[in-house]
């Protein structure tokens, strides 16, 4: 039960507030005693309209009489409506408050014919300024998050500006010690020198500011109602921040006792990027096996995504007794499988490559500890 004020959208065909459809195979007979059946693959498509301000109309009534359901040959069936409301909390900081539109849509989905449905909710939402709206006191915060917005604008192209300067100058200064170098040593310069010149922050603060201005431009069209894309503006702008963030850890890498974290992960990330794709070709290895032994038998191995999530759950030692405990005996052959399975792959990934993987991690730091040790 939900408490508001809504109103139905009537713009049907049949000029009603909801549309209920089904679609269904064309000629379906089906006589399991005798293991026969006879199924026309065409679809058809069945639908009528239904508003709650007529239910008593008698054409109407006859018209829902006549809406059969036969689940044998059954596809789906839809439930369509849109749906009208104000969002008016946002009065509290004397603003307009914003009309919605709701395009929902309820599927139920008979597709596997197994006997069982699955139920699906489909909600899609448009944002406008609404049509007669007075609200006392309106209007200054509006002009204060413009400005504030319009100067982020500002900065991040700034920030662009002068990052893309000094990119295009370590480029160009690049290309004339290659040519000092073929001249003065005779032979090509070699590309992890090469980008020496390039400065990866400069390239991480420009991904940055491409972002927050993009984030920022669709942040304005949100607050002026023009469009409602806020899964895009929020990863823009989710992103942009978390690499301002990293941006951060250079500034502390200008000081000696701060900067062993980059230190070690520069040190490091080549033979940890080497080691992950000799595991991820056995990590692949194991998602498809499982997929294809498990997925009958087991709810977490349905699908090659979850068989990922569960396999990579288990390194991290959540989720074993559960996995194990799921898994069903009606098998024996199976089961007998699926703990060989479990066993060796924890084993293998906890007690041999999560182990190892750190120690090369360890192994790059008591590096540069030692060597910051004999430099002093």
């Amino acid at each position: 039960m939900t408490l508001g004020t809504y109103a139905y959208v009537i713009e049907n065909e049949n000029h009603t507030a909801l549309e209920l459809c089904q679609q269904f195979y064309k000629k379906g007979q089906i006589n399991p005693a005798n293991d026969t059946f006879n199924i026309n693959p065409l679809v058809q498509t069945e639908c009528i309209g239904v508003s709650p301000s007529t239910l008593t109309h008698p054409t109407e009534v006859r018209m829902y009489r006549n809406f059969t359901l036969k689940f044998y040959k059954l596809i789906n069936v839809s439930i369509r409506f849109k749906l009208k409301a104000i969002n008016i909390q946002t009065i509290i900081n004397h603003e307009i408050p914003d009309c919605y539109t709701f395009k929902i849509q309820i599927l139920f989905d008979n597709k596997a014919h197994s006997g069982r449905i699955k139920v699906s909710l489909d909600n899609d939402v448009v944002i406008k300024e609404c049509m007669d709206h007075s609200v006392l006191g309106y209007g200054p915060n509006d002009y204060k998050l413009l400005i504030f917005d319009i100067f982020v604008l500002g900065f991040c192209a700034l920030s662009f500006i002068l990052c893309a300067r000094s990119i295009i100058r370590g480029v160009m200064l690049q290309k004339e010690f290659v040519k000092f170098y073929w001249l003065r040593y005779g032979r090509e310069l070699p590309w992890a020198v090469r980008m020496e010149f390039l400065n990866g922050w400069y390239i991480l603060l420009i991904i940055s500011d491409i972002l927050t201005f993009l984030g920022t431009i669709m942040k304005i069209g949100i607050e002026a109602k023009n469009f409602a894309s806020y899964d895009v503006c929020s990863i823009l702008l989710g992103t942009s921040t978390l690499l301002v963030w990293v941006g951060v850890i250079r500034y502390l890498s200008f000081f000696q006792k701060y900067n062993i974290l980059i230190v070690t992960l520069r040190a490091a990330f080549p033979n940890v990027i080497r080691f992950c794709c000799c595991a991820a070709v056995i990590y692949l290895g194991y998602c498809f096996c499982g997929w294809i032994v498990l997925g009958p038998y087991h709810n977490k191995f349905r699908s090659l995504s979850t068989v990922s999530e569960c396999l990579f759950s288990l390194i991290n030692g959540d989720d074993m007794f559960v996995t194990f405990a799921e898994m069903r005996q009606k098998s024996t052959l199976v089961w007998l499988f699926s703990q060989l399975y479990l066993y060796t792959f924890i084993s293998l990934f906890i007690y041999m490559v999560l182990s190892l993987f750190i120690a090369l991690i360890t192994g790059s730091y008591e590096a540069i500890k030692h060597h910051g040790i004999s430099g002093l």
